[in-house]
Protein backbone atom coordinates (compact mmCIF):
# COMPACT_ATOMS: atom_id res chain seq x y z
CA UNK A 1 0.00 0.00 0.00
CA UNK A 2 2.76 2.33 0.55
CA UNK A 3 5.28 1.35 -1.53
CA UNK A 4 3.38 3.60 -4.71
CA UNK A 5 3.71 6.61 -2.61
CA UNK A 6 5.63 9.70 -3.88
CA UNK A 7 8.59 11.57 -1.90
CA UNK A 8 6.49 14.01 -0.78
CA UNK A 9 3.42 12.07 0.27
CA UNK A 10 6.00 10.00 2.28
CA UNK A 11 7.54 13.58 3.73
CA UNK A 12 4.01 14.85 4.84
CA UNK A 13 2.80 11.46 6.56
CA UNK A 14 6.24 11.15 8.39
CA UNK A 15 5.58 14.65 9.66
CA UNK A 16 2.32 13.80 10.48
CA UNK A 17 3.21 10.76 11.94
CA UNK A 18 6.28 13.09 14.32
CA UNK A 19 3.34 15.30 14.97
CA UNK A 20 1.21 12.62 16.59
CA UNK A 21 4.13 11.24 18.42
CA UNK A 22 5.14 14.48 20.35
CA UNK A 23 1.37 15.20 21.05
CA UNK A 24 1.32 11.78 22.89
CA UNK A 25 4.21 12.00 24.50
CA UNK A 26 3.19 15.84 25.72
CA UNK A 27 -0.20 14.36 27.11
CA UNK A 28 1.44 11.58 28.68
CA UNK A 29 4.25 13.77 30.19
CA UNK A 30 6.87 11.19 28.78
CA UNK A 31 9.97 13.47 28.49
CA UNK A 32 13.19 12.47 26.10
CA UNK A 33 14.78 10.79 28.98
CA UNK A 34 12.09 8.67 30.24
CA UNK A 35 11.75 7.10 26.39
CA UNK A 36 14.93 5.46 27.18
CA UNK A 37 13.54 3.91 30.20
CA UNK A 38 10.20 2.51 28.23
CA UNK A 39 9.71 -1.06 27.77
CA UNK A 40 9.50 -2.27 24.42
CA UNK A 41 5.23 -2.49 24.67
CA UNK A 42 4.86 0.60 26.06
CA UNK A 43 7.38 2.16 23.07
CA UNK A 44 5.25 0.50 20.46
CA UNK A 45 1.60 1.47 21.80
CA UNK A 46 3.18 5.14 21.36
CA UNK A 47 4.33 4.75 17.87
CA UNK A 48 0.74 2.83 17.04
CA UNK A 49 -1.74 5.86 16.85
CA UNK A 50 0.68 8.29 15.69
CA UNK A 51 2.18 5.54 12.41
CA UNK A 52 -1.46 5.53 11.95
CA UNK A 53 -2.65 9.18 11.43
CA UNK A 54 1.05 9.23 9.49
CA UNK A 55 -0.35 6.66 6.95
CA UNK A 56 -3.53 8.35 7.21
CA UNK A 57 -2.00 11.93 5.61
CA UNK A 58 0.70 9.74 3.70
CA UNK A 59 -2.19 8.49 1.65
CA UNK A 60 -4.21 11.53 1.53
CA UNK A 61 -1.70 13.61 0.27
CA UNK A 62 -0.75 10.89 -2.39
CA UNK A 63 -4.78 11.00 -3.71
CA UNK A 64 -5.24 14.99 -3.48
CA UNK A 65 -3.41 15.90 -6.66
CA UNK A 66 -5.56 13.18 -9.13
CA UNK A 67 -8.54 14.46 -7.09
CA UNK A 68 -8.06 18.29 -7.74
CA UNK A 69 -7.12 17.69 -11.11
CA UNK A 70 -9.56 15.32 -12.32
CA UNK A 71 -12.39 16.84 -10.19
CA UNK A 72 -12.93 12.95 -9.02
CA UNK A 73 -11.68 10.82 -6.28
CA UNK A 74 -11.14 7.37 -7.12
CA UNK A 75 -12.21 5.03 -4.54
CA UNK A 76 -11.71 1.48 -6.64
CA UNK A 77 -7.57 1.74 -5.51
CA UNK A 78 -5.44 0.96 -2.66
CA UNK A 79 -4.80 4.18 -1.50
CA UNK A 80 -9.06 5.18 -0.73
CA UNK A 81 -9.82 2.27 1.91
CA UNK A 82 -6.53 2.72 2.90
CA UNK A 83 -6.98 6.01 4.12
CA UNK A 84 -10.53 5.52 5.59
CA UNK A 85 -9.64 2.87 7.63
CA UNK A 86 -6.84 5.13 9.50
CA UNK A 87 -9.00 8.13 9.75
CA UNK A 88 -11.18 6.12 11.64
CA UNK A 89 -8.82 4.04 13.92
CA UNK A 90 -7.05 6.81 14.27
CA UNK A 91 -9.02 8.74 16.90
CA UNK A 92 -9.72 5.03 18.49
CA UNK A 93 -6.46 4.22 18.70
CA UNK A 94 -5.90 7.75 20.28
CA UNK A 95 -8.88 7.00 22.55
CA UNK A 96 -7.28 4.11 23.92
CA UNK A 97 -3.77 5.68 24.84
CA UNK A 98 -6.42 8.36 27.00
CA UNK A 99 -7.57 5.20 28.96
CA UNK A 100 -4.38 3.45 29.39
CA UNK A 101 -3.01 7.14 31.01
CA UNK A 102 -5.98 5.81 33.50
CA UNK A 103 -4.99 2.81 34.02
CA UNK A 104 -7.96 1.12 32.23
CA UNK A 105 -5.71 -0.81 29.83
CA UNK A 106 -2.71 -2.65 29.83
CA UNK A 107 0.81 -2.22 28.31
CA UNK A 108 0.84 -3.59 24.95
CA UNK A 109 -2.80 -3.70 24.34
CA UNK A 110 -2.93 -0.87 22.15
CA UNK A 111 -0.25 -2.29 19.47
CA UNK A 112 -2.07 -5.36 20.03
CA UNK A 113 -5.39 -3.72 18.72
CA UNK A 114 -3.19 -2.18 16.16
CA UNK A 115 -1.59 -4.72 14.24
CA UNK A 116 -5.11 -6.53 14.39
CA UNK A 117 -6.55 -3.22 12.40
CA UNK A 118 -4.01 -3.09 10.08
CA UNK A 119 -4.47 -6.94 9.21
CA UNK A 120 -7.82 -6.65 9.14
CA UNK A 121 -7.50 -3.86 6.40
CA UNK A 122 -4.81 -5.38 4.30
CA UNK A 123 -6.94 -8.50 4.61
CA UNK A 124 -9.77 -6.76 3.06
CA UNK A 125 -7.82 -4.59 0.62
CA UNK A 126 -6.29 -7.86 -1.16
CA UNK A 127 -9.51 -8.85 -1.23
CA UNK A 128 -11.56 -6.75 -2.33
CA UNK A 129 -8.65 -5.85 -5.04
CA UNK A 130 -8.35 -9.62 -6.26
CA UNK A 131 -4.35 -9.82 -5.12
CA UNK A 132 -2.95 -13.47 -5.32
CA UNK A 133 -3.64 -15.80 -2.64
CA UNK A 134 -0.37 -15.37 -1.53
CA UNK A 135 -0.48 -12.13 -0.31
CA UNK A 136 -4.05 -12.53 1.26
CA UNK A 137 -2.50 -15.31 3.28
CA UNK A 138 0.74 -12.89 4.17
CA UNK A 139 -1.78 -10.20 5.09
CA UNK A 140 -3.76 -12.64 7.95
CA UNK A 141 0.04 -12.48 10.01
CA UNK A 142 -0.53 -9.03 11.30
CA UNK A 143 -4.30 -10.26 12.54
CA UNK A 144 -3.04 -13.34 14.74
CA UNK A 145 0.03 -11.66 15.97
CA UNK A 146 -2.45 -8.86 17.13
CA UNK A 147 -5.11 -11.43 18.46
CA UNK A 148 -2.18 -13.34 20.21
CA UNK A 149 -0.73 -10.66 21.98
CA UNK A 150 -4.13 -9.36 23.09
CA UNK A 151 -5.10 -13.00 24.40
CA UNK A 152 -1.25 -12.68 26.34
CA UNK A 153 -1.56 -9.33 27.77
CA UNK A 154 -5.17 -8.95 28.93
CA UNK A 155 -6.37 -12.30 30.87
CA UNK A 156 -3.81 -11.17 34.03
CA UNK A 157 -4.97 -7.54 33.77
CA UNK A 158 -8.57 -8.05 34.05
CA UNK A 159 -7.81 -10.68 37.07
CA UNK A 160 -5.83 -8.21 38.81
CA UNK A 161 -6.52 -6.01 41.71
CA UNK A 162 -6.70 -2.36 40.08
CA UNK A 163 -4.58 -0.68 42.83
CA UNK A 164 -1.87 -3.42 42.15
CA UNK A 165 -2.25 -2.23 38.40
CA UNK A 166 -1.40 0.91 39.05
CA UNK A 167 1.24 0.51 41.39
CA UNK A 168 2.63 -1.67 38.73
CA UNK A 169 2.07 1.11 36.00
CA UNK A 170 3.07 4.39 38.06
CA UNK A 171 6.26 2.26 38.68
CA UNK A 172 9.07 5.25 39.95
CA UNK A 173 7.27 7.78 38.11
CA UNK A 174 4.93 10.50 39.73
CA UNK A 175 1.53 10.58 38.88
CA UNK A 176 -0.26 13.98 37.12
CA UNK A 177 -3.32 15.81 37.42
CA UNK A 178 -5.66 14.86 34.26
CA UNK A 179 -9.37 15.37 33.82
CA UNK A 180 -11.16 12.67 36.47
CA UNK A 181 -12.46 9.53 33.85
CA UNK A 182 -15.51 8.38 36.29
CA UNK A 183 -18.58 8.23 33.81
CA UNK A 184 -21.40 10.66 34.58
CA UNK A 185 -24.29 10.20 36.50
CA UNK A 186 -27.13 12.22 37.30
CA UNK A 187 -25.64 14.21 40.06
CA UNK A 188 -22.51 15.06 38.36
CA UNK A 189 -23.15 15.25 34.46
CA UNK A 190 -19.75 16.91 33.90
CA UNK A 191 -16.66 14.38 35.97
CA UNK A 192 -14.07 16.00 33.58
CA UNK A 193 -14.41 19.12 35.71
CA UNK A 194 -12.91 17.29 38.35
CA UNK A 195 -9.17 16.24 38.36
CA UNK A 196 -7.78 12.35 39.14
CA UNK A 197 -4.25 11.49 39.93
CA UNK A 198 -5.68 7.97 39.01
CA UNK A 199 -8.99 5.42 39.23
CA UNK A 200 -8.72 4.88 42.74
CA UNK A 201 -7.13 7.89 44.98
CA UNK A 202 -10.01 10.47 45.49
CA UNK A 203 -10.57 13.45 43.22
CA UNK A 204 -8.30 15.98 43.79
CA UNK A 205 -10.62 18.56 44.57
CA UNK A 206 -11.86 16.17 47.28
CA UNK A 207 -8.45 16.18 48.70
CA UNK A 208 -7.96 19.65 49.22
CA UNK A 209 -11.36 19.75 50.49
CA UNK A 210 -10.14 16.53 53.56
CA UNK A 211 -7.50 19.57 54.13
CA UNK A 212 -9.95 22.30 54.53
CA UNK A 213 -12.55 20.28 56.83
CA UNK A 214 -9.91 19.34 58.96
CA UNK A 215 -8.07 23.11 59.30
CA UNK A 216 -12.26 23.72 59.75
CA UNK A 217 -12.82 20.96 62.79
CA UNK A 218 -9.72 20.55 64.73
CA UNK A 219 -9.98 17.12 65.16
CA UNK A 220 -7.40 15.52 67.39
CA UNK A 221 -7.92 11.65 66.33
CA UNK A 222 -8.87 11.04 62.29
CA UNK A 223 -9.20 6.91 61.13
CA UNK A 224 -9.15 6.65 57.52
CA UNK A 225 -9.86 3.16 56.01
CA UNK A 226 -8.19 2.53 52.51
CA UNK A 227 -4.60 3.55 52.34
CA UNK A 228 -4.26 3.20 49.03
CA UNK A 229 -0.75 5.90 47.97
CA UNK A 230 -1.42 7.89 50.94
CA UNK A 231 -2.89 11.03 49.24
CA UNK A 232 -5.75 11.40 51.44
CA UNK A 233 -3.56 10.45 54.25
CA UNK A 234 -1.08 12.97 53.51
CA UNK A 235 -3.78 16.23 53.15
CA UNK A 236 -5.25 14.50 56.30
CA UNK A 237 -2.01 15.08 58.28
CA UNK A 238 -1.47 18.61 56.35
CA UNK A 239 -4.39 19.73 58.18
CA UNK A 240 -3.06 18.43 61.36
CA UNK A 241 0.34 20.03 60.99
CA UNK A 242 -1.85 23.48 59.93
CA UNK A 243 -3.63 23.04 63.32
CA UNK A 244 -0.33 22.26 65.18
CA UNK A 245 -2.13 19.25 66.92
CA UNK A 246 -3.96 15.58 65.92
CA UNK A 247 -3.08 12.16 64.69
CA UNK A 248 -4.62 10.37 61.19
CA UNK A 249 -4.12 6.04 61.64
CA UNK A 250 -4.71 5.07 58.39
CA UNK A 251 -5.31 1.42 57.95
CA UNK A 252 -4.47 -0.49 54.77
CA UNK A 253 -4.95 -4.36 54.07
CA UNK A 254 -2.44 -5.02 50.73
CA UNK A 255 1.30 -4.79 52.09
CA UNK A 256 2.71 -3.75 49.12
CA UNK A 257 0.35 -0.69 48.11
CA UNK A 258 1.18 0.36 52.00
CA UNK A 259 4.60 -0.03 51.14
CA UNK A 260 4.43 2.74 48.57
CA UNK A 261 2.53 4.81 50.84
CA UNK A 262 5.48 4.67 53.41
CA UNK A 263 7.63 5.97 50.72
CA UNK A 264 5.47 8.59 50.52
CA UNK A 265 4.98 9.25 53.90
CA UNK A 266 8.60 9.58 54.79
CA UNK A 267 9.67 11.86 51.67
CA UNK A 268 6.62 14.13 52.76
CA UNK A 269 7.98 14.68 56.00
CA UNK A 270 4.26 14.22 58.08
CA UNK A 271 5.32 10.63 59.12
CA UNK A 272 5.18 12.28 62.62
CA UNK A 273 1.24 12.95 61.99
CA UNK A 274 0.55 9.57 60.62
CA UNK A 275 0.32 5.79 62.44
CA UNK A 276 0.28 3.22 59.32
CA UNK A 277 -1.35 -0.23 59.69
CA UNK A 278 -1.40 -2.83 58.02
CA UNK A 279 -4.70 -4.72 58.73
CA UNK A 280 -8.47 -4.95 57.38
CA UNK A 281 -10.56 -1.71 58.84
CA UNK A 282 -13.31 -4.90 60.21
CA UNK A 283 -10.54 -5.99 62.71
CA UNK A 284 -8.94 -2.86 63.88
CA UNK A 285 -8.92 -1.87 67.22
CA UNK A 286 -9.43 2.18 67.83
CA UNK A 287 -8.26 3.20 71.01
CA UNK A 288 -9.95 6.78 72.23
CA UNK A 289 -13.03 8.96 70.55
CA UNK A 290 -12.47 9.54 66.45
CA UNK A 291 -13.57 12.59 65.47
CA UNK A 292 -13.32 12.10 61.50
CA UNK A 293 -13.61 8.91 60.37
CA UNK A 294 -12.37 8.85 56.02
CA UNK A 295 -14.28 5.28 54.95
CA UNK A 296 -12.32 4.57 51.45
CA UNK A 297 -11.78 1.66 51.47
CA UNK A 298 -12.56 -1.71 49.56
CA UNK A 299 -16.16 -1.11 48.34
CA UNK A 300 -17.76 -3.50 49.84
CA UNK A 301 -16.63 -3.18 53.30
CA UNK A 302 -17.84 0.23 53.78
CA UNK A 303 -21.07 -0.43 55.35
CA UNK A 304 -19.38 -2.84 57.76
CA UNK A 305 -16.91 -0.65 58.83
CA UNK A 306 -18.99 2.33 59.24
CA UNK A 307 -21.61 -0.03 61.85
CA UNK A 308 -18.44 -1.35 63.42
CA UNK A 309 -16.61 1.54 64.30
CA UNK A 310 -19.43 3.90 64.58
CA UNK A 311 -19.74 3.35 68.42
CA UNK A 312 -16.62 5.24 68.55
CA UNK A 313 -17.12 8.09 66.54
CA UNK A 314 -17.89 11.10 68.76
CA UNK A 315 -21.78 12.46 68.19
CA UNK A 316 -19.82 16.29 67.13
CA UNK A 317 -17.70 14.37 64.67
CA UNK A 318 -17.87 13.95 60.79
CA UNK A 319 -18.39 10.44 58.94
CA UNK A 320 -17.10 10.67 55.39
CA UNK A 321 -17.45 7.94 53.26
CA UNK A 322 -16.19 8.13 49.79
CA UNK A 323 -17.60 6.83 46.37
CA UNK A 324 -20.85 7.60 47.12
CA UNK A 325 -22.24 8.29 44.18
CA UNK A 326 -24.88 6.61 42.23
CA UNK A 327 -22.18 4.72 39.70
CA UNK A 328 -21.12 3.11 42.76
CA UNK A 329 -24.44 1.56 43.78
CA UNK A 330 -22.83 -0.65 46.33
CA UNK A 331 -21.74 2.59 48.69
CA UNK A 332 -24.65 4.66 48.00
CA UNK A 333 -27.25 2.53 48.70
CA UNK A 334 -24.89 1.29 52.34
CA UNK A 335 -25.21 5.22 52.78
CA UNK A 336 -29.28 5.65 52.46
CA UNK A 337 -29.45 2.27 54.24
CA UNK A 338 -27.91 3.72 57.45
CA UNK A 339 -29.33 6.63 57.57
CA UNK A 340 -32.71 5.17 57.06
CA UNK A 341 -32.31 3.07 60.07
CA UNK A 342 -31.89 6.23 62.20
CA UNK A 343 -27.70 5.72 62.52
CA UNK A 344 -26.46 8.96 60.63
CA UNK A 345 -27.55 11.94 59.39
CA UNK A 346 -26.03 12.33 56.04
CA UNK A 347 -25.81 14.67 52.97
CA UNK A 348 -24.61 13.78 49.53
CA UNK A 349 -21.79 16.01 47.89
CA UNK A 350 -22.34 15.63 43.96
CA UNK A 351 -18.65 15.08 43.16
CA UNK A 352 -17.81 12.83 40.40
CA UNK A 353 -17.24 10.01 42.74
CA UNK A 354 -19.44 10.77 45.07
CA UNK A 355 -18.74 12.19 48.98
CA UNK A 356 -21.33 11.37 51.83
CA UNK A 357 -20.85 14.01 54.40
CA UNK A 358 -22.75 12.12 57.76
CA UNK A 359 -22.68 12.10 61.84
CA UNK A 360 -24.20 9.56 64.43
CA UNK A 361 -27.36 10.34 65.14
CA UNK A 362 -27.50 8.67 68.98
CA UNK A 363 -25.75 11.01 71.72
CA UNK A 364 -26.00 14.15 69.18
CA UNK A 365 -27.63 17.54 70.36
Amino acid sequence: MLTSLSASSWLLGFAGFLLALGLDLRRRRVGSSDLLRLGILSFLDLLAPAATFGCALALCAQMWPAAMREGVLHVRTVAFPGALACLIAGPLLWTEGRKQMQFQRPTGLIFGEWLFFAGAVLTSITTALDFDRAARLWSLAPVVAGLALIAVIVPPFVKKFEGLTILEAIGEKEQFSQPEYTPPTQECPQPQLWKMLDAQSTEVEVLDFLKALVVAMKPRLIVETGTFLGHGTLKLAEGLRHNGFGRVITIELDPAIRARALERFKASGLSGWIESRLESSLDAKIDGTIDLLFSDSHLPNREAEVRRLLPHIDPRGLVLIHDASSHFHIVREAVLRLEAEGLISSVLMSTPRGLAIAQRREGRR
